[in-house]
């Protein structure tokens, strides 16, 4: 299992485009990858302008193959100049469930 928690900030003048584009990573990957388990998108309860991500991948071949869609791709076109400042990524073993209870 390959998990992700990230955390990006969003320039204020560029959040509603970063909304549209990162659902639109998120919905290829959860519809279109066979290998995406999850990939959720969570709005910050403090600042509407941080979201964090979670993503789960049944192993780091299937989030290289994320990287390689097209969505993947057009999201990354433009999204680092939409961040306000780097993104924190968090990458981990999985402990519950068990890797074979994932569905």
């Amino acid at each position: 299992m390959h998990i992700l928690f990230v955390t990006i900030k969003i320039k204020p003048e560029h959040h509603d485009e970063f909304i549209k584009e990162i659902l639109l990573n998120a919905k290829g990957a959860n519809e279109d990858e066979p290998g995406c388990l999850r990939f959720d998108v969570v709005q910050d309860g403090q600042d509407a302008n941080t979201l964090h991500l979670y993503e789960v991948y049944k192993d780091e071949a299937a989030f290289m193959d994320h990287q390689a869609s097209a969505h993947y791709k057009r999201f990354g076109a433009d999204a680092g100049e939409w961040r306000d400042g780097s993104a924190v990524l968090h990458v981990g073993p999985n402990i519950y469930p068990s890797d074979s209870d994932w569905k």
